[in-house]
């Protein structure tokens, strides 16, 4: 048969999902699966979560791998716990070394935006404390993967070329070599239907699962990151990776409209999404496909934006609180910046006044809301030799400005785009959601968030729905199918509407909601090759 899987000329629907014994929702069909056959094993929402996980760095490795970081939202026993399993800075990395070499402005590629990667801790202590299956059980399916091979679905065959054509093109150093060896060993990206399999990144799951990730941090595998980095005189070194612990934080929340709407709390920038809903709470919203509406949103999401963006560090960095950002009185003072044309948003003072996420859920009442990153695509597009571990470049969204709070500095967090979520009423649980994306996250958080309780939408219409994003000064990018009369207006309201056909752009989710009797409701991604594996 002579076709093309990425070309679909009709519109198609999607059903919600429903199920009762378990659910795993994420952007790729084996990983889904993958999740649910631990279920269906004995294992929990969390063996499932980190089953589902551990495959996306071998199914979907154009955007998150074993050196990336991972954060964790995690409903048990009617309490909700926060996991931040992002890195710091290498010790030996500072504004000045980057001056003695030259460099102005953080690269995205190569050793300088590398920092330590927090996804196999997250694996492993998420197991210890929640887990119910060996660790060795839960990554058999991804090393399965790894060592047998699988085959390539359209959105990430589609995002792999891409990746290979911009890597071909601008990697010359010696030390990317063993990207194209790892991910293009025929001289070329694979392409969908065809497989891919990674050896070396099956022998590193199985390390890591037999020694509950401390070969990574402390052992074999830190020793070939460090060797790596010393090679090409990068920054990072064992002794970073040796003191690395995942931190167990205190989600934070507002309420909207009765709902609390929960975040991990900064380095993060989950709390962009609340900053945004406690401004737009104080207005009401007839509907969803209306000027008014979307202007009120738009300006909402800017403002909480470019706080985040002048406020968020390692916290412990911060000059204001997440109380004060979060207070209803900053939340009214930004609210009233807001009219009827669009705004060039600039930062408050509170104080003065290419990720995966997905979703899990079992009969029991456990709920995982899970999401890791390599950040920008496959990272820095560094692989460690013999490991196939792709390291993450997320220290990229350190500044260089020393007068900032989130100038890069030796063993310091960076400002993190990854950000999963909950929803609760109530105290109760009523699900795990997020939308992948770099900075798209937060503000698919908020067009989730009011598609459900505004607008009364089910998930899968929740996440279907068109989506528009800011990324800066008036500009707002559209999708294809954004209504041209509500673009007009808004232009006329002083936006600067831009269309964009590719809608990877905009953000991938994954939503589970369970009811009052404990049926779980599930949407997944139109934007990819999401999927709901359910029992």
């Amino acid at each position: 048969m002579n076709f093309d899987s990425s070309v679909y000329g009709y519109s198609s629907r999607r059903n919600v999902v429903y199920s009762k014994k378990g659910m795993v929702a994420t952007g790729q069909p084996m990983a889904a699966q993958a999740g649910l056959d631990i279920l269906k094993k004995g294992g929990n929402a969390i063996d499932a979560a980190i089953a589902t996980a551990a495959t996306l760095t071998v199914v979907e490795p154009t955007s998150n791998g074993i050196g990336g970081d991972s954060f964790a939202l995690v409903w048990v026993k009617d309490k909700l716990y926060g996991l931040n399993s992002s890195g710091k800075s290498p010790k030996t990395i500072s504004i000045e070394s980057l001056r003695e070499r030259g460099v102005t402005e953080i690269p995205k590629y190569g050793f300088i935006p590398v920092t330590v990667p927090g996804a196999p801790a997250a694996w492993a202590e998420l197991s210890k404390r929640f887990g119910r299956l060996p660790l060795t059980d839960v990554l058999e399916p991804a090393i399965r993967y790894a060592s047998e091979g699988y085959v390539l679905t359209p959105n990430v065959a589609k995002l792999w070329g891409n990746a290979f054509k911009l890597f071909k093109e601008n990697f010359v150093g010696e030390e990317f070599d063993n990207w194209f060896k790892t991910f293009a060993p025929l001289g070329r990206a694979p392409k969908a239907g065809e497989i891919w399999k990674s050896p070396d990144h099956a022998e590193t799951l199985k390390e890591i699962a037999e020694t509950s990730a401390e070969s990574f941090y402390r052992g074999n595998l830190a020793d070939k990151i460090d060797a790596f980095s010393r090679k090409y005189k990068g920054y990072i070194r064992k002794e970073d990776l040796e003191e690395f612990k995942c931190e167990w934080v205190d989600p934070i929340s507002v309420n909207y409209r009765g709902y609390d709407v929960w975040e991990i709390p900064p380095n993060g920038h989950g709390i962009v999404a609340l900053i945004a809903l406690n401004i737009a709470k104080g207005f009401e919203f007839g509907a969803r496909d209306t000027v008014d509406t979307l202007h009120k949103q738009i300006e909402s999401m800017k403002l909480a934006f470019v706080d985040g963006q002048t406020h968020i560090a390692d916290p412990r960095m911060m000059k204001v609180t997440i109380d004060e950002l979060l207070s209803e009185e900053y939340a009214q003072k930004r609210r009233g910046l807001i009219g009827d044309t669009a705004i060039m948003p600039e930062p408050g003072d509170p104080s003065a006044g290419g990720t995966v996420y997905m979703a899990a859920a079992d009969e029991e009442g456990n709920m995982v809301s899970f999401i890791q990153s390599n950040y920008m695509g496959f990272g820095s597009g560094l692989v460690v030799p013999g490991t196939g571990i792709a390291l993450h470049n997320r220290g990229h969204n350190f500044t260089l400005d020393p007068g900032h709070v989130n100038a890069l500095a030796p063993s310091k967090k960076p400002y993190h785009t990854i950000i999963p979520a909950f929803l609760t009423k109530e105290g109760k649980a009523v699900g795990p959601f997020g939308v992948m994306g770099g900075f798209m996250q937060p503000q698919g958080h908020m067009q989730v968030v009011m598609n459900t309780i505004d607008f009364h939408m089910n998930p899968q219409d929740a996440l279907d729905a068109w989506r528009w994003q800011w990324v800066g000064g008036k500009t707002i990018q559209v999708e294809p199918n954004f209504p041209n009369h509500l673009a007009l207006q808004l232009s006329r309201m002083g936006h600067n509407i831009v269309p964009q056909l590719d809608t990877t752009l905009m953000g991938r989710g994954e939503i589970i909601w369970r009811n009052e009797d404990g049926v779980l409701c599930g949407g997944t991604e139109p934007r990819t090759d999401g999927t709901i594996a359910a029992w």
